[in-house]
């Protein structure tokens, strides 16, 4: 942000906004960008926790900024609003969801401190995600709020570069909106990848973009891959009294201390979750009773096997 707000000092570049149905098109607007007549001094893609703050500075540094964020639905058609990653299908409905777990596992300790609670305490997951749904779309709302507060113009549109000043944006439905700037800041993040070599693993599997906006609980699952991502979801899962099964192909965390990597999967064991060690998933079948049928390949006998699952989700 240093760096930028530097380089944006240097800049003397005025500005105007238009659509792009102006005069000249694109080669107008390049054009104009080329003669150093800019909408904005800065341009952020990406409206996720590193572009809000990107564009957030600048501003207070005086300078005339613009965001530009757009969620592609993922293949199972969710969408969310502005903020990233973190905000809407990560760090912020996980750790509610981890709450509503640990509050399951404080109900099963509450009799050795003298509370008379029921062990059998269904849990809801209609209304937990309903109320974990609302408070990620008033942050959505509060980023909303934050942007006009510093005057940072927000667009809804998924942009893509003409030159390197200008950009077009095209909104849901297909408008497109021209945008120049002296300084064009990429902040994209990165979302979750489907393995395009099993069969049917994209028609029937879901990923961390789809899980915290479920309607109704996803029941037993098989979390594919050992990942921090995929290790986070199945722990809550198993929280929420939901039979949860992980697959990994070879260690877990990697990347990580493999001692404290142990400590965690060993923890995680301990409280009911299933581990499929050194095993691969070659294909997801669809039952006609609605349940996913899964094969996969245990890589040490070269043995095929299978079992059914409610849902699957891709943590690779």
């Amino acid at each position: 942000v240093a760096a930028v707000a530097a380089a944006l000092r240097r800049s003397g570049a005025r500005f105007r906004w238009r659509t792009r149905v102006a005069a000249g098109g694109v080669r107008g607007a390049a054009q104009n960008a080329a003669a150093g007549r800019q909408d904005y001094d800065l341009l952020v893609i990406g409206g996720g926790s590193g572009g809000l703050a990107c564009a957030k500075e600048a501003a207070q540094l005086g300078k005339k900024v613009a965001v530009v964020d757009y969620v592609e639905p993922s293949p199972r058609g969710t969408r969310w609003g502005l903020g990233g990653t973190c905000v809407n299908v990560g760090c912020i409905p996980k750790k509610l969801m981890h709450q509503a777990a640990l509050l399951g596992d404080r109900i099963r300790d509450a009799p050795h401190y003298g509370w008379e609670v029921p062990q059998q305490v269904p849990h809801d997951w209609r209304k937990m995600a309903e109320a974990v749904q609302n408070h990620v779309k008033s942050l959505n709302w509060g980023h909303r709020v934050q942007l006009q507060d510093r005057k940072v113009k927000y667009f809804n549109i998924k942009a893509s570069f003409v030159n390197e000043h200008v950009v077009c944006g095209v909104t849901k439905g297909g408008k497109e909106t021209l945008l120049s700037a002296e300084h064009i800041v990429i902040a994209t993040g990165g979302r979750p990848r489907y393995p395009t070599n099993i069969e049917g693993a994209l028609e029937h599997g879901i990923t961390s973009d789809d899980i915290f906006w479920l309607k109704e609980s996803p029941g037993k699952t098989l979390v594919v891959g050992a990942s921090y991502v995929a290790l986070e979801c199945a722990g809550f899962l198993t929280g929420l009294s939901l039979d949860t099964t992980v697959m990994m192909r070879s260690i877990p965390l990697r990347g990580f201390d493999q001692q404290m990597s142990s400590l965690v999967t060993e923890h995680m064991a301990s409280h009911g979750t299933q581990f499929l060690r050194g095993c691969t998933p070659s294909r997801v079948k669809k039952l006609p009773d609605g349940q996913l049928q899964v094969t996969w390949k245990d890589l040490a006998s070269g043995r095929e096997d299978m079992g059914t699952f409610d849902t699957v989700l891709w943590a690779i």
